[in-house]
């Protein structure tokens, strides 16, 4: 028992020796581990220490570099705000130099002036004076001395002065005719286009006379949800295998005739396969508008613009004025008047796009109130197109004044275009009405005899009493009838205004 009593007490001994060494060991352990980590920070300390010291004399140095170079610059600076001052103190001298002798010379003008004015006021005293005495002694007036005088010597040197008018105008004219003549015959041989009026109906080809029964409908119905959704007069008579849509808008007609080419080829004819039908018509046409004004830009050359601007020129090539369709007669006159800019020096470009742009009021004057040539400046300046390309499309109605060459081509290129036979088509009323406003206007004037509207309105023939009119009064009556016709009346090309005067001496032999 004693022996077991020995063995644990040994046991317990052995236990706490172990303890005792393992904690002096990891307690040795511990120091080298601190005093290694404290040798590693004092090291650290040190280098951090040294690399603060160099960063604090590289700083000094910058700084005693940039303070060097700052004064430099200032220096520098303040020489040059010397030499600034020193001139502008010469100048400022040599300007009140340059003052004290205006001074001068205003003052010497207002005595000037002054002098003068004393001078103007004793000439006209002396002039009224001698108007006065003069009055007095012819028994005249100075109106009336005036009138006297001016008639005497019209009465002494009436035939020379004719003479010399009609040489100076002969002359003129023979040359500036010719060279004009040269240059429209020139730019309209150049050019040449189709010239067909179109018409205001549209014919549909039908397979058989069966299908007109089809397109009427029960009751009609069908035929009328066609003319209420397009807005046109579908005319169906007896003659075989057609159908005619009427009506004063191309568009419309366009887009019938469409919906009935498809409503024919599809075989349901009904009204809702109508509207549908009627609806992809319309677009068709909205992208064949977009075509047509791509394709009148790229031909004219004149680049690309604002697509909304493309799309209402596009338009034009359902639009007709006079039975001529206005997007060809607009792309006609951007070819003339590109032309006709070339051979006389104008600008080519602003020409033509004046010509291609000159009638787009109308692709919507029908939308908006006022005349075409005011709708289409508002588009033009609202698409931001030049105010030259403006000025040359404005003046073509002559609305607006000639401000610039290339307006007056454009508006030779209007004449021109319409004026070529079989692009425009009159009705019998309104070429009726233009022959009797010529010969209207012919005779309200004094001294006209008789007239005659002859060459379907291109020439007005005038036969004058010759004892009422002479051979002067002739040249003027001419002049102020020619005036009042262009400005109370519109027609395409010109009109040749010829005033006859002759003396017929009659007698009898017995």
């Amino acid at each position: 028992m004693n022996i077991g009593i020995y063995s644990i007490i040994g046991g317990v001994l052995a236990l706490l020796s172990g303890l005792t060494v393992g904690y002096l060991l990891n307690l040795l352990l511990t120091n080298k581990k601190i005093s290694s980590a404290r040798s590693r920070a004092e090291n650290l300390l040190t280098e951090a220490k040294n690399k603060a010291q160099d960063l604090l004399l590289e700083a000094k140095n910058n700084s005693l570099k940039t303070l060097e170079e700052t004064k430099r610059v200032e220096e520098e600076r303040h020489q040059q705000l010397v030499r600034i001052e020193n001139i502008l103190a010469k100048r400022e001298s040599e300007l009140d130099v340059k003052a004290k002798d205006m001074d001068k010379e205003r003052q010497n003008i207002t005595a000037k002036v002054t002098e003068i004015g004393e001078l103007k006021s004793e000439l006209e005293i002396k002039l009224q004076t001698q108007n006065l005495e003069l009055q007095k002694i012819a028994g005249f007036k100075k109106e009336e001395a005036r009138d006297v005088l001016f008639r005497n010597l019209e009465e002494e040197y009436k035939n020379e002065l004719v003479e010399k008018m009609r040489k100076f105008e002969q002359s003129n004219k023979e040359e500036t005719d010719k060279k004009a003549r040269e240059i429209l015959a020139s730019a309209i041989q150049r050019y040449a286009g189709s010239h067909i009026a179109d018409a205001m109906t549209t014919v549909v080809s039908l397979p058989s006379d069966e299908i007109k029964g089809k397109i009427i409908g029960k009751e009609g119905r069908n035929i009328k949800t066609i003319e209420r959704l397009t807005g046109v007069d579908i005319i169906i008579d007896d003659t075989p295998e057609v159908l005619v849509v009427s009506g004063f808008d191309p568009v419309r007609r366009q887009i019938a005739k469409l919906a009935i080419d498809k409503l024919i080829a599809d075989g349901r004819i009904h009204p809702a396969r109508i509207e549908e039908m009627i609806e992809k018509a319309k677009q068709e046409i909205n992208e064949k508008i977009k075509q047509a004004g791509e394709t009148a830009l790229f031909e004219v050359g004149a680049g690309a613009v604002d697509p909304r601007l493309t799309y209402l020129l596009g338009r034009l090539a359902f639009r007709t004025s006079f039975g001529q369709n206005v997007l060809l007669h607009s792309i006609e006159m951007a070819h003339l008047s590109g032309m006709l800019a070339a051979e006389i020096g104008a600008n080519v470009m602003v020409a033509k796009k004046g010509a291609l742009f000159h009638d787009i009021g109308k692709a919507v004057d029908h939308e908006v109130q006022g005349t075409h040539v005011e709708i289409g400046r508002k588009i033009l300046q609202k698409f931001g197109i030049e105010e030259k390309i403006i000025a040359a499309m404005e003046a073509h109605h002559e609305e607006y004044p000639y401000s610039t060459l290339e307006s007056r081509i454009v508006q030779a290129a209007d004449a021109i275009s319409g004026a070529r036979p079989g692009a425009r088509r009159d009705t019998v009323e309104i070429y009726l009405k233009r022959l009797e406003d010529l010969e209207r206007i012919a005779n309200s004037f004094e001294g006209v005899e008789k007239s005659y509207a002859i060459q379907a309105g291109r020439e007005l023939r005038i036969f004058v009493t010759p004892t009422k009119v002479d051979d002067l009064s002739a040249m003027k009556l001419a002049r102020d009838i020619a005036k009042k016709i262009e400005s109370e009346m519109k027609y395409p090309g010109e009109i040749k205004v010829n005033v006859i005067r002759e003396t017929r001496a009659i007698e009898y032999a017995r």
